[in-house]
Protein backbone atom coordinates (compact mmCIF):
# COMPACT_ATOMS: atom_id res chain seq x y z
CA UNK A 1 0.00 0.00 0.00
CA UNK A 2 1.35 3.49 -0.68
CA UNK A 3 2.27 5.95 1.59
CA UNK A 4 0.52 9.64 2.00
CA UNK A 5 1.75 12.40 3.27
CA UNK A 6 -1.64 13.44 4.25
CA UNK A 7 -2.78 10.27 5.75
CA UNK A 8 -1.94 7.14 7.81
CA UNK A 9 -4.09 5.10 7.43
CA UNK A 10 -2.81 1.78 8.74
CA UNK A 11 -0.75 3.51 11.72
CA UNK A 12 -4.37 5.22 12.26
CA UNK A 13 -6.04 1.92 12.57
CA UNK A 14 -3.51 0.60 14.47
CA UNK A 15 -3.78 3.11 16.89
CA UNK A 16 -7.80 2.68 16.83
CA UNK A 17 -6.99 -0.57 18.27
CA UNK A 18 -8.68 -2.57 15.28
CA UNK A 19 -7.63 -5.64 15.35
CA UNK A 20 -8.07 -9.92 13.45
CA UNK A 21 -11.60 -10.84 12.89
CA UNK A 22 -13.81 -7.59 13.55
CA UNK A 23 -16.57 -6.53 11.18
CA UNK A 24 -16.15 -3.15 9.81
CA UNK A 25 -18.05 -0.67 7.83
CA UNK A 26 -16.17 1.93 5.99
CA UNK A 27 -19.13 5.00 5.52
CA UNK A 28 -17.75 7.16 2.73
CA UNK A 29 -15.20 4.54 1.76
CA UNK A 30 -14.22 6.61 -1.71
CA UNK A 31 -11.23 5.60 -3.30
CA UNK A 32 -10.91 2.76 -0.75
CA UNK A 33 -7.94 4.13 1.37
CA UNK A 34 -8.86 3.56 4.56
CA UNK A 35 -10.95 0.23 3.54
CA UNK A 36 -7.64 -0.89 2.03
CA UNK A 37 -5.91 -0.79 5.24
CA UNK A 38 -8.88 -1.77 6.90
CA UNK A 39 -9.43 -4.88 5.14
CA UNK A 40 -5.11 -5.96 5.94
CA UNK A 41 -6.13 -5.27 10.12
CA UNK A 42 -8.84 -7.66 10.24
CA UNK A 43 -7.82 -10.18 8.17
CA UNK A 44 -8.93 -13.50 6.85
CA UNK A 45 -11.79 -13.70 9.46
CA UNK A 46 -13.27 -9.97 9.41
CA UNK A 47 -15.28 -8.15 6.73
CA UNK A 48 -14.86 -4.32 5.61
CA UNK A 49 -18.20 -2.66 4.60
CA UNK A 50 -17.29 0.15 2.24
CA UNK A 51 -20.20 2.01 1.89
CA UNK A 52 -20.32 4.41 -0.93
CA UNK A 53 -22.89 7.41 -2.74
CA UNK A 54 -21.08 7.45 -5.41
CA UNK A 55 -21.93 4.03 -7.58
CA UNK A 56 -18.49 4.20 -9.80
CA UNK A 57 -16.50 3.99 -6.96
CA UNK A 58 -17.39 0.35 -5.52
CA UNK A 59 -16.31 -1.73 -8.52
CA UNK A 60 -12.87 0.12 -8.05
CA UNK A 61 -12.46 -0.63 -4.63
CA UNK A 62 -13.56 -4.09 -5.27
CA UNK A 63 -11.63 -4.87 -8.23
CA UNK A 64 -8.32 -2.76 -6.10
CA UNK A 65 -8.83 -5.35 -3.10
CA UNK A 66 -9.08 -8.15 -5.36
CA UNK A 67 -6.35 -7.68 -6.95
CA UNK A 68 -4.61 -7.08 -3.47
CA UNK A 69 -5.70 -10.63 -2.36
CA UNK A 70 -8.14 -8.67 -0.39
CA UNK A 71 -11.14 -11.48 -0.53
CA UNK A 72 -12.90 -9.49 2.57
CA UNK A 73 -14.20 -6.58 1.52
CA UNK A 74 -17.85 -6.24 -0.09
CA UNK A 75 -19.45 -2.96 -1.05
CA UNK A 76 -22.65 -1.61 -0.95
CA UNK A 77 -24.02 1.85 -2.41
CA UNK A 78 -25.81 3.84 0.43
CA UNK A 79 -26.21 7.56 1.53
CA UNK A 80 -24.78 7.36 4.90
CA UNK A 81 -26.22 10.58 6.31
CA UNK A 82 -29.59 9.24 5.36
CA UNK A 83 -31.39 7.40 8.26
CA UNK A 84 -30.70 3.53 7.17
CA UNK A 85 -29.05 5.16 4.51
CA UNK A 86 -26.28 2.50 4.69
CA UNK A 87 -28.30 -0.07 4.28
CA UNK A 88 -26.72 -1.77 6.39
CA UNK A 89 -28.27 -3.74 9.23
CA UNK A 90 -28.58 -2.42 12.70
CA UNK A 91 -26.52 -3.23 15.76
CA UNK A 92 -23.45 -5.25 13.54
CA UNK A 93 -20.69 -3.90 13.78
CA UNK A 94 -17.96 -3.57 15.70
CA UNK A 95 -16.06 -0.99 14.68
CA UNK A 96 -17.26 2.49 11.71
CA UNK A 97 -14.81 4.27 9.70
CA UNK A 98 -15.63 8.33 8.94
CA UNK A 99 -12.85 9.40 7.70
CA UNK A 100 -12.74 13.05 5.70
CA UNK A 101 -16.54 12.78 5.21
CA UNK A 102 -17.82 14.77 7.87
CA UNK A 103 -16.65 18.41 6.16
CA UNK A 104 -18.91 17.40 3.18
CA UNK A 105 -21.64 16.12 4.72
CA UNK A 106 -24.44 18.40 5.08
CA UNK A 107 -26.84 16.95 7.91
CA UNK A 108 -24.26 15.54 10.70
CA UNK A 109 -26.57 14.87 12.99
CA UNK A 110 -28.51 12.06 10.32
CA UNK A 111 -24.82 10.79 9.65
CA UNK A 112 -23.68 10.39 13.51
CA UNK A 113 -27.45 8.67 13.92
CA UNK A 114 -26.49 6.21 11.03
CA UNK A 115 -23.36 5.41 12.65
CA UNK A 116 -24.87 4.91 16.17
CA UNK A 117 -27.43 2.47 14.66
CA UNK A 118 -24.67 -0.03 12.84
CA UNK A 119 -22.24 -0.24 15.74
CA UNK A 120 -22.91 -3.10 18.33
CA UNK A 121 -23.53 -2.08 21.89
CA UNK A 122 -19.93 -0.63 22.93
CA UNK A 123 -18.79 -0.84 19.28
CA UNK A 124 -16.65 2.06 18.32
CA UNK A 125 -15.96 4.83 15.55
CA UNK A 126 -12.78 6.11 13.96
CA UNK A 127 -13.20 10.01 12.94
CA UNK A 128 -10.63 11.68 10.87
CA UNK A 129 -11.50 15.17 9.38
CA UNK A 130 -9.57 18.14 7.84
CA UNK A 131 -7.95 20.31 10.50
CA UNK A 132 -8.31 22.99 8.32
CA UNK A 133 -8.47 23.96 4.53
CA UNK A 134 -4.75 24.30 4.05
CA UNK A 135 -4.42 26.73 1.50
CA UNK A 136 -6.97 25.26 -1.00
CA UNK A 137 -5.46 21.37 -0.38
CA UNK A 138 -8.34 20.38 1.66
CA UNK A 139 -11.79 21.75 1.90
CA UNK A 140 -13.14 25.23 1.62
CA UNK A 141 -12.98 27.26 5.22
CA UNK A 142 -16.56 27.34 5.88
CA UNK A 143 -16.90 23.51 5.48
CA UNK A 144 -13.97 22.93 8.01
CA UNK A 145 -15.45 20.67 11.27
CA UNK A 146 -13.50 21.37 14.27
CA UNK A 147 -12.74 18.55 16.92
CA UNK A 148 -14.83 20.32 19.44
CA UNK A 149 -17.57 20.58 17.07
CA UNK A 150 -17.35 16.92 16.96
CA UNK A 151 -16.97 15.74 20.71
CA UNK A 152 -20.47 17.81 20.97
CA UNK A 153 -21.86 16.05 18.39
CA UNK A 154 -20.61 12.52 19.70
CA UNK A 155 -22.34 13.71 22.65
CA UNK A 156 -25.62 14.71 21.32
CA UNK A 157 -25.76 11.27 19.06
CA UNK A 158 -24.80 8.65 21.92
CA UNK A 159 -21.20 8.53 21.68
CA UNK A 160 -18.24 8.88 25.16
CA UNK A 161 -15.05 8.07 25.56
CA UNK A 162 -13.39 10.14 22.49
CA UNK A 163 -9.48 9.15 22.52
CA UNK A 164 -7.35 11.05 20.05
CA UNK A 165 -5.17 8.98 17.62
CA UNK A 166 -2.18 10.18 15.25
CA UNK A 167 -3.34 10.67 11.51
CA UNK A 168 -0.89 12.42 9.84
CA UNK A 169 0.16 16.73 9.52
CA UNK A 170 -3.56 17.60 7.57
CA UNK A 171 -5.97 15.82 9.73
CA UNK A 172 -7.70 15.25 13.37
CA UNK A 173 -8.66 11.60 14.66
CA UNK A 174 -10.69 10.61 17.17
CA UNK A 175 -12.16 7.08 18.36
CA UNK A 176 -15.53 7.08 20.18
CA UNK A 177 -17.35 4.36 21.76
CA UNK A 178 -21.37 3.93 21.54
CA UNK A 179 -22.78 4.39 24.50
CA UNK A 180 -24.03 1.50 26.57
CA UNK A 181 -26.47 3.08 28.82
CA UNK A 182 -28.41 6.57 28.76
CA UNK A 183 -27.95 6.79 24.87
CA UNK A 184 -29.41 9.21 22.36
CA UNK A 185 -31.36 6.84 20.74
Amino acid sequence: MEVSSFLHPTETLRASALHEGMHVADFGAGSGFFTRAAAREVGVHGVVWAVDVNRDMLPRIKNMCQTEGLNNVEVMHGDVSAKEGSHLPAATFEFVIAANILFATEDKGALFDEIHRVLRPGGRALLVDWTDSHGGLGPHPDHVITMEQVLELCAKHGFDNPQKVPTGSYHWGLVVRKKTRGTAQ
